[in-house]
């Protein structure tokens, strides 16, 4: 494989549409998951964080990145997990926040590292935007979703946790 015919930024770019296993509607972009993608020599080297340790989807994401680069013949990559800096929420850009919610998923608060937010949280329901809403399960379709119920339009949900 070569390499040579793509920059550092066009292989970011590449990668970055890589959709969660996990939440389709969301990339590893939008996640932060993606934090790195560097040339050094002749190989690529790639960082990526999992939301938190043991997440499953990690092993697919690498090998998607792996596809893809293949697809364009770019290589030798080199995928390392990076556990620090920890993932937080706060990494989750904007936009994720709002595709999770039209997906049917209420999106963390604006700050993991606000003790305020993280005392007083107010979990919002997708579907009616009330706060009116109940724990069912600290777990939800996956380890980083807490299944809630709004008690207003009785629609049950995950709520993304901030971590």
């Amino acid at each position: 494989m070569n390499k040579t015919n793509y920059s550092e930024k066009e292989i970011y770019n590449l990668i970055a549409g890589i959709p969660d296993p996990e939440i389709p509607v969301i990339t590893i972009e939008d996640l932060g998951i993606l934090r790195e993608v560097s040339i050094k020599d002749d190989k690529i080297l790639i960082s990526i964080t999992p939301t938190y340790s043991g997440c499953p989807a990690m092993k697919a994401i690498e090998n998607d990145i792996k596809e893809i680069l293949s697809k364009h013949d770019i290589g030798p990559v080199e995928i390392k997990t990076v556990f620090s800096p920890v993932w937080t929420t706060d990494w989750i850009s904007d936009e994720a926040k709002e595709k999770l919610r039209v997906y049917g998923i209420s999106p963390p608060e604006k700050s993991s590292s606000d003790k305020n937010v993280l005392l007083n949280r107010h979990v919002y329901c997708p579907r009616c935007n009330s706060t009116n809403t109940e724990l069912i399960s600290q777990f939800g379709s996956t380890a980083c979703k807490a299944l809630y119920k709004c008690k207003d339009c009785l629609e049950p949900f995950d709520h993304f946790k901030c971590h």
